[in-house]
């Protein structure tokens, strides 16, 4: 079963609730990936051809046993492509989305333990709307993979997790000082620790806005005084990692939840978290609620896995088709120069930046440079922002903030192809970018930042032989700002 919600297409436009379409739109200006993206021709192409294989093998099979040698083969293609097929020991976990892998990893760390466990996130507006509700052991939506649920219930009898949120934002929208989170986390862990509870703590790289917290000084500071009481869920799902620091992330005995559907640009709803060695040994003979037939099925754990006993024999070939798409983007990418992507994107950052700080209708959120010390990671394109988040400002005497509300309709407006007065025929195209982040209030009123992105799908068509170059994905990412710009003067 899916019946995501946010899948559903309207009839006006066809268009799904992130804006985007079920066919390819190459005249979409598509700077949106940190929320979501159209599917691109070569992926439509590589999940056509999937499923053509599906309806095939279906006549002939089981739809369990075909989705459990096709995910099989998905997972061998992904370690390979991430270059993570030689970390022995390693195991992976795939599910429908980010939020279904925080679920998933809050009750295996609940389930491996008979001491009570103290879950710890940072700020929900810098994570998923219904991570929440996972962490804690409830539903988050009402219609799941695999059944229908009530969103907020809890998911099962004993599987309520206790929760502590950490802020990350001051009334103004920017990032507070990270000795002040990390104070906040250390303390936070050192209390749960002293009163017998083992942790989870949820660490970003990267957040909505591009934002890693707690610093990974304080997680492996953490780490190294409660090496027995303390698991760490890296929440990487917009899967702005270069594959040799998601490697790194393993070997220090990290677990990493990814989503193919951010940075990579495959379509919404494809998660898989990634379990170190030690991790995954230390979990294979843990077993789960029965609750979590509704979100997982049997297939995609790993093989042998006490896990497995309690799931269904299920298939869902969407998340197969689109992890297929996913894994096109990826492997594009992955052929692409590592120096070249390092110096695009370092100009892509330098020219985003200046126009932002340059328009008097935008406020940059100032946001601390990304650090991974004591990571041991070599300088990758990683290191650069690949999302630049904004403020929206009235045109006046006064600049006052655009609230939550008027930012919504700009975001609405700019994927929209007419039905205003533009000067230029050229930003009347459909424009993306990531959906309002709130992350402030100005005089007791919330704001949110627009974001707009980079992804794997925009450097391919800059870098490689095939695309379009630089200039262009430059360029019209100006077109973007320019229209809105042109849209908050004509509200």
């Amino acid at each position: 079963m899916e019946t995501f919600p946010r899948l559903i297409c309207d009839r006006e436009r066809g268009l799904e609730k992130y804006g985007c379409s079920t066919d390819p739109e190459p005249e979409v200006l598509a700077y949106g990936s940190s929320t979501a993206s159209t599917i691109s021709f070569s992926g439509y192409a590589a999940a056509a051809k999937l499923y053509q294989r599906l309806e095939k093998e279906t006549g002939r099979r089981a739809p369990s046993a075909v989705y459990e040698q096709e995910l099989s083969r998905i997972r061998g293609e992904l370690l390979k492509t991430l270059k993570l097929d030689s970390l022995t020991g390693l195991d992976t976990i795939f599910a429908a989305s980010g939020t279904d892998l925080h679920l998933l990893t809050a009750q295996l760390a609940r389930s491996a333990s008979d001491a009570p466990l103290l879950a710890i996130m940072v700020e929900l507006a810098e994570t998923g709307g219904g991570v929440l509700a996972a962490l804690k052991g409830r539903h988050f939506v009402n219609h799941t993979a695999y059944d229908d649920v009530v969103v907020g219930e809890a998911i099962g009898q004993n599987c309520n997790i206790d929760l502590h949120v950490v802020p990350l934002h001051a009334e103004d929208g920017q990032f507070k000082d990270i000795a002040i989170i990390d104070a906040d986390v250390s303390s936070s862990v050192e209390s749960a620790v002293a009163a017998g509870r083992r942790v989870l703590l949820n660490t970003v790289d990267v957040s909505k806005t591009g934002l890693i917290a707690p610093s990974l000084a304080c997680v492996f500071d953490l780490r190294r005084r409660f090496p027995n009481q303390v698991d760490v869920l890296v929440d990487a799902c917009q899967f702005r990692l270069a594959s040799s620091t998601l490697r790194a992330y393993l070997e220090e005995g990290l677990w990493v939840g990814v989503t193919g559907s951010k940075f990579y640009t495959g379509p919404t709803f494809s998660g898989v978290l990634f379990l170190p060695p030690a991790v995954a040994q230390r979990m294979h003979n843990v077993s789960l609620p029965p609750a979590l037939r509704a979100y997982s099925a049997c297939a995609d754990w790993p093989l042998n896995w006490a896990a497995r006993r309690g799931l269904a024999q299920a298939a869902n070939y969407g998340l197969l088709l689109r992890w297929e798409a996913a894994l096109n983007e990826m492997c594009a990418f992955e052929e692409l120069s590592a120096e070249r992507i390092l110096a695009f994107f370092k100009r892509f950052a330098a020219v985003i930046n200046d126009r932002i700080a340059s328009e008097s209708l935008f406020s940059p959120l100032t946001l601390p440079d990304l650090n991974r010390n004591p990571l041991p990671v070599a300088d990758n394109w990683d290191s650069v922002r690949t999302i630049f988040p904004f403020l929206l400002r009235h045109e006046g005497t006064d600049g006052s903030m655009l609230n939550r509300d008027e930012t919504k309709q700009i975001y609405k407006l700019l994927n929209k192809e007419s039905g205003i007065n533009l000067k230029s025929t050229v930003t009347k195209r459909r424009c993306q970018v990531g959906q309002p982040v709130l992350c402030a209030d100005s005089h007791g009123m919330p704001v949110g930042a627009l974001r707009l992105c980079m992804s794997a799908r925009l450097a391919v068509d800059a870098l490689a032989s095939h695309g379009r170059g630089e200039d262009i994905v430059i360029d019209e990412a100006l077109l973007v700002l320019d229209k809105t710009a042109q849209l908050i003067r004509q509200l």
